[in-house]
């Protein structure tokens, strides 16, 4: 059963959710609870009174690939560590599931500095300048009677049995196309320690279940380069501007921390070429002002994103 739909606004992807549609991984606040005390999360810390000068400290979900993890493999963790070698201090990461309370908990309680990927606009963060844009995909299976589909409204979709997120962009747009009767519903709040909805929707696609995924395309991206069944992903750029389907991803900070602000905006402009090759060799669907696919990394001194 789908619920009312709820504002594009609301459902952008956030911190990884993103999520706001985010890019999405979620936990209870019990399990937020034992994180908060455990050796892997605050590993005894005191909270500061401002942002800290010998460390670029970083919230982030332990378990949220291909984000971030403990093990430092996320493009949001090589992210962070790009920005801490710009301002000549080391990483030190502050683990968290994202959900409810995640900012408060983090930034809130000061146990941390910067949210590496946050969707512009969302609440409760100042917001630095956006760092890339990206967008909802379709993946396919390549060379399969979908290949060439390039919007929701192709008739051939009419057909099709779609995987989707509950409460994301991509379900209003399927509502208009009357494609939701056929759709499978994946759930977007899971615990992503335990749970991966958009690996799910894609074995459910290489396994012939569904017929495409609309998914965030930063996790879409990744995922579908590691699997085995060749598959397609293609960036809904031509859809309807309401609920968008593009989003300015950012870095969030404290609502107070406005010089904080501006020394990640100027770590942005100057690195925004080292930080689009870490975004393209993640697969992410990168996209322009004008609204074009970024297809190959600037070059260096290029300043076209982060501005």
């Amino acid at each position: 059963m789908r619920k009312k739909p709820a504002s594009a606004s609301s459902r952008a992807p956030a911190t990884k959710e993103r999520f706001a549609a985010l890019l999405a991984s979620f936990a209870t606040g019990a399990l937020a609870a034992i994180l908060l005390l455990s050796a892997s999360g605050a590993r005894g810390q005191q909270i500061p009174d401002q942002v800290s000068a010998d460390a670029l400290r970083v919230c982030a979900d332990p378990a949220n690939m291909p984000y971030s993890n403990m093990a430092g493999e996320g493009f949001e963790n090589k992210i962070a560590a790009i920005v801490a070698d710009e301002l000549k201090v080391p990483v030190r990461t502050y683990f968290m599931p994202q959900g409810p309370g995640f900012v408060r908990n983090t930034l809130g309680r000061r146990l941390c500095d910067v949210v590496i990927g946050y969707a512009a606009g969302a609440d409760p963060v100042l917001h630095t300048n956006p760092y890339y844009q990206s967008v909802y995909v379709l993946v396919v299976k390549a060379g399969g009677r979908f290949d060439g589909v390039e919007q929701l409204s192709d008739p051939r979709l009419k057909e099709a049995r779609l995987g989707v997120m509950a409460a994301t962009p991509p379900a209003d747009h399927m509502l208009e196309y009357g494609l939701l009767p056929k759709a499978r519903t994946y759930s977007l709040l899971v615990d992503r320690r335990f749970a991966s909805p958009a690996q799910d929707m894609l074995d459910d696609l290489a396994k012939g279940e569904i017929d495409g995924a609309l998914l965030w395309g930063p996790t879409a991206g990744a995922f579908a380069a590691q699997s085995p069944t060749p598959l397609k992903v293609v960036p809904l750029l031509k859809e309807a501007e309401r609920p968008a389907m593009t989003y300015r991803i950012t870095m969030g900070v404290r609502p107070t921390d406005h010089a904080w602000k501006q020394t990640l905006n100027t770590v942005l402009r100057k690195r925004a070429a080292d930080i689009e090759k870490v975004l393209l060799a993640a697969h992410v669907p990168l996209v322009d002002d004008d609204g074009a696919l970024i297809t190959a990394a600037a070059p260096a001194g290029d300043t076209r994103i982060g501005q």
